[in-house]
C-alpha cells in the first residue's frame, strides 16, 4: 500500500471491494499511486491523478456533461488535481468551476476510475490521466454556465447514454453503474 497517499490508496480498496471485477484497474492506479510523490501534480511527465464529476440532476435522471473544448468530445466534468490528493474535493471544485452552479453535494466514495491517454498538444507531451470519478449532484438551480473549457454543456438522459453506441465507454459504463444502483 502506498505510504504517500494512504486516504486514496483505502478509497481505491474500498472501490475494488465493490467493483471486484475492475482488479486490474485497480492494480494500476495503485501501482502508479505509490510510484512517485508528485503523481497528483500536473507537471508529473508520465501522468497524474485527476477527479473528474459524474454531476447529476437532483432527481437522478440526468448528468451533466460537458463538450471538451481540446479533445472536442462530450465527456463529464473534471480537471486536474494540481497538487490536491483529495480527490473528491477536486471533483466538486471542477463542477462548480466548469458549470457555474453552486449548491453541489459530493459523495466521497469513488464512482469510477478510468486511465486514459491524453495526446500530445502544443507544450504538452503525450501523457496518462488517472483519473478517479465522484458522484456531484445538483441540489439547487441546473441554469449552468459555458467556460472556456467547454464548447458546451448539456444535461443528458442518464438513459440515453446508456444505450447510445456513440457515447464515449467510459461515460457508458458510468451510465450502466448509475443506473445499477439501489434507490
Amino acid at each position: 500500500m502506498p505510504l504517500h497517499f494512504p486516504r486514496i490508496a483505502a478509497a481505491l480498496d474500498d472501490y475494488l471491494a465493490r467493483h471486484p471485477e475492475e482488479g486490474e484497474a485497480v492494480a494500476d492506479f495503485e501501482v502508479f499511486l505509490a510510484s512517485h510523490k508528485a503523481v497528483f501534480e500536473r507537471g508529473h511527465a508520465a501522468g497524474h491523478f485527476t477527479g473528474s464529476a459524474w454531476l447529476t440532476s437532483a432527481d437522478g435522471e440526468r448528468v451533466l456533461l460537458t463538450h471538451h473544448a481540446k479533445l472536442r468530445r462530450w465527456l463529464q466534468l473534471g480537471g486536474h488535481a494540481d497538487g490536491d490528493s483529495e480527490l473528491a474535493r477536486v471533483a466538486l471544485r471542477e463542477a462548480e468551476e466548469e458549470s457555474g452552479l453552486d449548491e453541489l453535494t459530493v459523495e466521497r466514495e469513488i464512482f469510477d476510475i478510468d486511465r486514459h491517454r491524453i495526446p500530445a498538444r502544443a507544450g504538452e507531451p503525450e501523457h496518462w490521466h488517472y483519473d478517479v470519478r465522484y458522484v456531484v449532484r445538483a441540489t439547487g438551480s441546473e441554469d449552468f454556465v459555458v467556460n472556456a473549457e467547454s464548447l458546451a454543456l448539456a444535461w443528458k438522459p442518464v438513459r440515453e447514454i446508456a444505450r447510445d453506441p456513440q457515447a464515449d465507454d467510459s461515460l457508458r459504463r458510468m451510465a450502466g453503474k448509475w443506473l445499477g444502483r439501489s434507490p
